[in-house]
């Protein structure tokens, strides 16, 4: 039997991220720099109030949505967090997931809009999406690493690349299953291609774009754990320490912390991207009446021809 050729795949790649890594350092400075600016950002504003301060405005955006329960559970999963003494940690992976997922929600939404209008553009970036999501999660921390060094800043970028599939996704869906007949109504009434993706397809696909901002913030989450192994503080180094220590304790608080604040912002997203029901008014004993007139009156051009 002949034998099948080895072929050595990752001698080239190596020699890529060797090349960009000589050639390329100075963009990857910019971009380290802008990461630390905006998650210092983020953490300012987390971190500047008082933990109660704090608490009440995720409480009070439970509010907003009308989830009750999600609030109690909010203010309950905070206080937790605090008096396992894990606010800081706590705080410091919400800025890098939501980092990272504004980030991959800028990208990955203008991908889909543009995918779902193309055959071609979805045909290209199909399969890099699965490349995306099959990929060991542990692949995109090395060449992160080579560029980024170690620190948070690869940990942000590995969890935007891991994250950004399910925004283009759920986009381009989104926007194919909005009925044709609707779209076809709206060319027929003189609607231009913008008009129709700003104000008929958007809105229509509104459900399935926000349901992939909310897999997009989990997969996010799901990440910060493996970005805690290349230096990233959070709740991911807690977890990573425990590992290493063999603490369960440490281990299991971080754990928890990172459960609680999934179950919360998947609640929130979720309830953002939830319709909201309108209240029908209940009709009148008065409104019938006022409404038969109405329906034995002839229009205005038989009442003209009747008078002539």
């Amino acid at each position: 039997m002949p034998e099948i050729p080895i072929i050595d795949l990752g001698s080239p790649v190596s020699d890529a991220v060797d090349w960009l890594t000589e050639n390329l350092g100075t963009a990857f400075d910019a971009v380290t720099d802008v990461m630390l600016f905006l998650l210092n950002a983020v953490l300012y504003v987390l971190t500047a109030p008082h933990a109660y301060v704090v608490t009440l405005v995720f409480v009070a955006l439970a509010c907003l949505v009308r989830r009750w329960g999600l609030a109690v559970f909010a203010l309950f999963a905070f206080v937790l967090i605090q008096a396992m003494d894990l606010w800081i940690e706590a705080m410091q992976t919400l800025a890098v997931v939501v980092v990272a997922a504004v980030i991959a929600v800028i990208i990955g939404v203008p991908l889909g809009i543009w995918a779902s209008g193309r055959r071609q553009v979805s045909g290209v970036v199909r399969p890099l999406l699965d490349l995306m999501q099959t990929l060991p999660v542990f692949v995109y921390l090395i060449p992160a690493v080579f560029f980024f060094g170690v620190g948070v800043v690869p940990g942000v970028v590995a969890t935007t690349v891991f994250a950004i599939p399910p925004a283009v996704r759920l986009t381009e869906l989104g926007i194919r299953s909005v009925d044709a007949e609707v779209v076809e109504a709206a060319h027929a009434f003189g609607a231009r291609p913008r008009q129709i993706l700003r104000e008929v397809q958007m809105p229509l696909a509104m459900p399935s774009i926000m349901a992939g901002i909310n897999q997009t913030i989990m997969l996010a989450l799901s990440m910060v754990v493996i970005a805690g192994m290349v230096g990233a503080d959070g709740l991911g180094s807690v977890v990573v320490r425990g590992i290493s220590t063999l603490d369960v304790g440490a281990g299991f608080e971080g754990g928890l912390g990172v459960v609680l604040l999934a179950i919360y912002l998947d609640r929130l997203s979720n309830a953002l991207g939830a319709p909201r029901r309108r209240r029908t008014r209940r009709p009148t004993a008065a409104a019938p009446a006022a409404a038969e007139p109405a329906v034995e009156s002839k229009p205005a051009g038989e009442a003209a021809l009747a008078a002539s």
